[in-house]
Formats: structure tokens, C-alpha cells, sequence
């Protein structure tokens, strides 16, 4: 019997894992989200659409979070009737147990709350003081804007917090461009998301913006900003609520501010991003700080009723401040890799323009390649055995 199955009566536990067998009855969402509401996700055209992520035997976190409804500990207070958000999740960040939940695994749509999966990948490549040159395709990017001016240079600082606090898909670009592009980058997203062990997210964008494929759930964002909160830098960045960016010459600097009323205006608040497109619908995740337990609150496809998002938010981790002596419903997994890189590794790994310049980038096969290494290697020996023997 697992310690999960102690915390909740043997029946409620076997339910819930017989409801995760028969998810793909049971849980609309289990493998893909609802049906896109326009073109956003059409592949190029020579390009397949995506298959569905493959649903893990046993849900992530324990038998419980493979239900479809809401998971409580027993005898527990009954969730936030404001919150009607399809799939939430609350849970510690330190010890990283999961509170309470609805359909913690339905796949749905991040929209810009995805950027935590993009700031992350960046502050693991980049060093904060890099400094990235705008152009005109970042001010152009598609959606919302922080504002960054063509030909003005920022540092990678700067850029991520203008990513974080005012959610820029401009930011967004700048960096992916900086990282070795737009498929680099979100193949860099969908590698780390699967270390961390999401896997029910798949990034087809690094900005939120929908694309084929994308998805991801409730579970994967609380396991994903409790990775990023454990980075020093992306900690660091989060807990800024006001910045200030270069300008032109000759123009006063650019004032932004956080999107998020939860990070403005939350007693204790430690994050807050916002999300919204026309298929994904409002998303959210929050994080704050009340009597030395940190809590992550995550919504997916919600709506601004009854009350405003950022209501349902606060109330969910109000909800979630009431549940922390109650035991837990499931956990966070643990990383498979570490989530925070040093600046001493980060110079002797490969950079993204060195990655660019492999062979494989190239278009060069890498049995070529092998082959390349091998007969050089072949040269060097022989040039080796006949000195030596010139010098006997």
C-alpha cells in the first residue's frame, strides 16, 4: 500500500485509480484539449498534425490525481464555489504535496502562462547579462507587447522580466531568437518539460500563442513553476513587481508593471501570471507565502464568471492556506534532472550558437560526421607513427 492510499479510505482510492484506467471515457480532456474554435492550430502546410501525448499507465503524482472531478482530503471544506476553472490544482511548493485539485491531468491550453516553461529554459541558457539587440521582427511579434524598440539593447534581465511582468510575446521572440530560434527554443521547452516529468505538456509556441499540438494541464504548471521558483535567478525575477526598460536616446525609460492583480495585491504573493486566447480561454497561475507554507495555485480554461479570474485565484489559495494541516491528495513529482544551472557549467556547455554551428545544424549526417572525426583521428596517428620513426 503506498502512503498515498493511506490518506484517503481504500474505496475513494480505488475509484479514483479506476477512474484513471477509464479516462479516455470518463475525463473529456483526458487526451487532447476541446476542439480549437479557429485555424490557430492547422500545421504549415507538408507539415502532419501532432499526434495526442501518450497517457501515462499510472498518473503522475499518485492514484488520486487521476481523477476527473474534484480531489479533497477527507472530511475537508468543499473547494471555492467562485473558482469554475475546467482543471486546478493547489499544492505546497516546498514539500511539493498537491492539496486539492479538479481533473489535475486534463489537458488543456496554457495560453501565455507557458512563458514560465520559456523564462526557465532562458535563465538556464543565458547569463542575465547577455545582452540581446530588438528588432523589428520581435516589436512586430503577434499578441501582447511589452514594448521593446528595434535597435535598442537589453540585457537577458531585462527581457525576462518584461516577459514575466507584462507577459510580452515580443520578449518572447527576442529570446527564442537569442537561444537559436523559434523551433530551438520550444524543442529546448518540450525537452525540459519532459525531464521535469509534464507529461501532459507539449509547447508549439513560446509564447502562449496556440499552435499544433499545444497542451498541457493543472498538474504540469504547479510541477513546473515549483521547478522555476527552485532557480535563484527566475525567483529573483518573479519577485519583481515593477521595472524599468531602455529607450531610444533622447526618450524618458520604459515603466512596466505586473499583468497580475494576485502578484500586485495579494498579501504574501511571490508570482502571478496571466494567460488568454481564444481557444485556451483565461489561465492562470499564482504563487504566495502565509505562515511559512509557499503555495502554487493554478486554473485552466476559466472564465470571468462568476467573478473575475484573479478573484478565483485568490480564493483558491485561500483555499489552499485552509488545507495545509490536512494531509495531501498527491505530489508534485520530483525533477529528473536539476532545475537550476550554474554559471560555471553554463560555459562549458554548448552554447545555442555553438549548437547552431554543429554538423547536425548544418545539414551535415552524422555518420558524415563520425566518419569525418574517425578519419582524422586515422591522419593524426599516422602522422604520429612516422615521426617517430624518422626520429629512431
Amino acid at each position: 500500500m503506498t502512503a498515498l492510499s493511506l490518506l484517503a479510505p481504500p474505496s475513494l482510492a480505488a475509484a479514483d485509480a479506476r477512474n484513471h484506467r477509464e479516462a479516455g471515457a470518463a475525463c473529456s480532456n483526458a487526451t487532447l484539449p476541446p476542439s480549437p474554435v479557429d485555424s490557430s492550430e492547422v500545421p504549415p502546410p507538408g507539415e502532419p498534425t501532432p499526434d495526442p501525448l501518450p497517457v501515462p499507465d499510472e498518473p503522475p503524482g499518485g492514484e488520486r490525481m487521476g481523477a476527473c472531478g474534484v480531489v479533497a482530503p477527507p472530511q475537508a471544506p468543499p473547494p471555492p464555489p467562485e473558482v469554475g476553472a475546467k482543471g486546478w490544482v493547489v499544492a505546497e511548493l516546498g514539500s511539493g504535496d498537491v492539496l486539492a485539485a479538479r481533473n489535475p491531468h486534463g489537458r488543456y491550453r496554457p495560453a501565455s502562462v507557458i512563458k514560465i516553461l520559456t523564462a526557465l529554459v532562458a535563465v538556464r541558457e543565458l547569463e542575465l547579462s547577455d545582452e540581446i539587440t530588438a528588432t523589428r521582427a520581435d516589436a512586430a511579434t503577434e499578441g501582447s507587447s511589452v514594448g521593446l524598440e528595434p535597435g535598442v539593447t537589453y540585457t537577458a534581465r531585462q527581457v525576462l522580466t518584461g516577459l514575466i511582468l507584462q507577459s510580452g510575446n515580443d520578449a518572447a521572440h527576442a529570446l527564442a531568437r537569442e537561444l537559436g530560434g523559434r523551433r530551438e527554443t520550444v524543442r529546448r521547452m518540450n525537452e525540459l518539460a519532459r525531464r521535469l516529468g509534464a507529461t501532459d505538456t507539449r509547447a508549439a509556441t513560446v509564447s502562449g500563442l496556440d499552435g499544433p499540438g499545444m497542451s498541457t494541464s493543472a498538474y504540469d504548471l504547479a510541477l513546473i513553476l515549483r521547478a522555476a521558483m527552485a532557480n535563484p535567478e527566475f525567483a529573483e525575477i518573479a519577485s519583481t513587481r515593477r521595472a524599468e526598460l531602455p529607450t531610444p536616446p533622447g526618450q524618458p525609460s520604459l515603466r512596466i508593471a505586473s499583468d497580475s492583480d494576485v502578484a500586485m495585491n495579494y498579501p504574501g504573493a511571490l508570482f502571478g501570471k496571466t494567460g488568454f486566447t481564444d481557444d485556451a480561454r483565461h489561465t492562470r497561475v499564482v504563487a504566495a507565502e502565509r505562515g511559512g507554507k509557499r503555495l502554487v495555485a493554478v486554473l485552466l480554461r476559466g472564465e470571468h464568471r462568476p467573478v473575475e479570474m484573479s478573484e478565483q485565484a485568490a480564493a483558491l489559495l485561500d483555499h489552499g492556506f485552509r488545507l495545509t494541516e490536512r494531509g495531501k491528495v498527491g505530489e508534485l513529482a520530483a525533477p529528473r534532472t536539476t532545475t537550476s544551472t550554474t554559471p560555471d557549467t553554463r560555459r562549458t556547455a554548448e552554447s545555442p550558437r555553438q549548437a547552431a554551428g554543429s554538423d547536425e545544424s548544418r545539414g551535415i549526417p552524422p555518420v558524415l560526421g563520425f566518419l569525418g572525426t574517425l578519419l582524422a583521428a586515422l591522419a593524426v596517428l599516422t602522422t604520429v607513427v612516422l615521426h617517430r620513426r624518422k626520429s629512431r
